[in-house]
């Protein structure tokens, strides 16, 4: 059997577009908060921006045409699911029991491992916790490491805006995480 070549079409997806996979897969599962939703979300973008690959400018942002893909597609997704009822999984219940019982009985459980993640699951709760404009503009910047350009052609707004929305953002991350210090007894300045 003869092996085909790619097409011009796939070859320049793979060499623009799929470097980023990483990238959107971070923010993904900052969306998303699930690791299976998280690749599910990251290929219907890539399926999605294959099929319409003869619709990207080249030269153009590539980074930003594929979070908009993206940002479109879970959108969708969230309209689409918030309109079927709720399911459960029978799996997920035959197996409560056995689940409950494995983690009460974990016996290499210590304090470092139990206190280790504390501080990481409070700043993962400000954030969750900031409204989502000012939360996606500061995961975009100062986690995934995107430019203020960036994140504006991502979200479609004015360079002001993305600012405007990182500097109140921070703010009211700064404002809960300094309460979680002080009642912690850390010695926060001001």
């Amino acid at each position: 059997m003869k092996a085909v070549g790619k097409t011009p079409k796939q070859h320049e997806f793979e060499t623009e577009a799929l470097p980023h996979a990483d990238l959107l897969y971070n923010y993904a599962l900052r969306m998303t908060n699930n690791a299976a939703d998280a690749d599910d979300l990251v290929q219907e973008t890539f399926l999605k921006a294959f099929r319409f690959w003869d619709k990207y400018e080249k030269g153009t942002n590539i980074r930003a045409w594929l979070f908009r893909i993206m940002k479109n597609s879970y959108i969708n997704r969230y309209r689409r699911e918030a309109k079927e009822p709720d399911t459960v999984d029978y799996e997920e219940i035959q197996n409560f029991y056995n689940t409950i019982r494995d983690e009460r009985s974990d016996t290499h459980d210590t304090p470092e491992s139990a206190f280790g993640n504390l501080l990481d699951d409070d700043l993962a709760g400000a954030i969750s916790a900031l409204p989502e404009d000012f939360r996606t503009v500061v995961i975009l910047c100062d986690i995934e490491g995107l430019t203020y350009e960036e994140i504006a052609e991502f979200l479609d707004c004015p360079l002001g805006t993305v600012r405007s929305r990182l500097h109140r953002g921070r703010s009211l991350l700064r404002t809960r995480l300094t309460k979680y210090a002080r009642d912690r007894g850390y010695a926060v300045e001001g």
